[in-house]
């Protein structure tokens, strides 16, 4: 198959695949998410997006209708049926299918939805742009919500201006990206904003982290400013799907690219641990 759905135990083509118009999502993005990769038979930090996907379902009281173990099984035996690799793995569990009504109705089940597709991976020996955009949003961003409106329009707003991402901050503070985590290196420190409620705790970014000590590099998980952000000496973007992207522009002015050997070695160590042959900044060397 070239791609595939599931909604509540009904498999299908994307294209068929028919959801409920009382489905929460539509009227709420009442629901949570995760995303990752797969190459190799392997799906990419399986077992750390399950638990964040645990922890958001906790928040919101949402009631997983299967163990984690079981859709780990579902989800590999779905993308074992998708031709071609690598593979985008994207889960998500809405409150269930009722009237629109703003409290939680009474004794509905959950509805699992899961989306598996190509994906291609990024060229990382290529430098990004950015641009920035006030954070907005609500105080539990912590939580991986279907609530991505603000996100949306950040995403827009990065595209219309030429950019890859749209970095979020909240007065001088940088938080994150619109749908990835933001880092830096100065002077051989690698700087990440903490796991609070002000970003999601990202799985790459975590892997970074254990890069970092792997390589005995320092981490400081300390928010830093948008002077810090302009004046380091490598400005890192992660994700789940996008691994380890370095920047060169931001808000149209030149960051980065002072510090590649150490940027290097941080894409190396990711992408040896994954096991999968991307393009990458040791390429051009």
């Amino acid at each position: 198959m070239q791609d595939l759905g599931y909604y509540n135990g009904e498999y299908g083509p994307l294209h068929d695949m028919k959801i409920p118009f009382n489905d929460r999502v539509c009227f709420f993005g009442d629901g949570i998410y995760e995303a990752t990769g797969y190459e190799h038979g392997r799906i990419f930090h399986l077992e750390a997006h399950l638990q964040r996907f645990a922890a958001s379902a906790e928040f919101m009281r949402l009631y997983l209708p299967c163990s984690s173990s079981e859709l780990a099984d579902l989800l590999y035996a779905m993308a074992a049926k998708v031709d071609g690799e690598p593979l985008q793995i994207y889960w998500q569990l809405t409150r269930g299918t009722a009237p629109r009504s703003h409290p939680f109705p009474a004794g509905v089940p959950a509805n699992l939805w899961i989306m598996i597709r190509p994906t291609q991976y990024p060229d990382l020996s290529k430098r990004i742009k950015l641009t920035a955009a006030e954070d907005t949003r609500y105080l539990h961003c912590n939580i991986k919500t279907l609530n991505l409106i603000p996100n949306v329009m950040a995403s827009q707003k990065a595209a219309e201006e030429g950019c890859a991402e749209c970095v979020f901050h909240r007065g001088e503070i940088v938080t994150e990206c619109s749908h990835s985590n933001i880092s830096i290196l100065k002077d051989g420190v690698f700087r990440t904003h903490p796991d609070d409620n002000y970003i999601l705790p990202g799985v790459a970014k975590a892997r970074l982290i254990q890069a970092c000590l792997s390589l005995g590099i320092p981490v400081k998980e300390r928010a830093f400013t948008l002077a810090e952000l302009r004046q380091a000496d490598e400005v890192i973007v992660s994700s789940s799907t996008k691994f380890c992207l370095l920047a060169d522009t931001f808000c149209g002015a030149p960051v980065g690219g002072r510090d590649t050997a150490t940027a290097q070695r941080l894409q190396d160590w990711v992408l040896n641990e994954l096991g999968i042959s991307v393009q990458r900044l040791s390429d051009l060397a």
